[in-house]
């Protein structure tokens, strides 16, 4: 049977998360690369052992492709300034994961403007 975490350290866990989040933000701003372009941290998912960090990002301006492999080539640079800025044992290993989610939401948006637009012009009709 597996053991379940305590809400204390789920809480920890979330914190962590968030911390990580709020760092890397600063320390993506500072990379000269140009692949990556105006990239928004999401979230950050950590493993319960501290581990791994799965970093969702999103990108306003750029190519999220590119952006992510130069993200994945920044890791080892990331973790490193992370583990100057956080008091944690372990710095997790960076996971950078694209979220389409900003993406979708405009294009369901764009759809029901659509579906609006057509069923007004529908009422519009004698």
């Amino acid at each position: 049977m597996a053991a379940r975490k305590s809400p204390s350290a789920q809480h920890r866990g979330f914190k962590v998360a968030d911390q990580i989040q709020r760092d890397l933000t600063e320390l993506i701003r500072e990379l000269k690369d140009p692949r990556i372009g105006m990239v928004t941290l999401q979230g950050v998912e950590v493993t319960p052992d501290y581990a791994h960090a799965k970093v969702f990002f999103s990108v306003l301006v750029g190519d999220a492709e590119a952006s992510q492999e130069a993200l994945k080539q920044a890791a080892g640079f990331l973790r490193n300034g992370l583990f100057k800025r956080l008091h944690i044992h372990t710095v997790p290993t960076l996971h950078f994961v694209y979220d389409r989610t900003t993406e979708r939401a405009a294009d369901m948006n764009a759809l029901i403007a659509r579906a609006v637009a057509s069923r007004s012009k529908d009422d519009e009709a004698p």
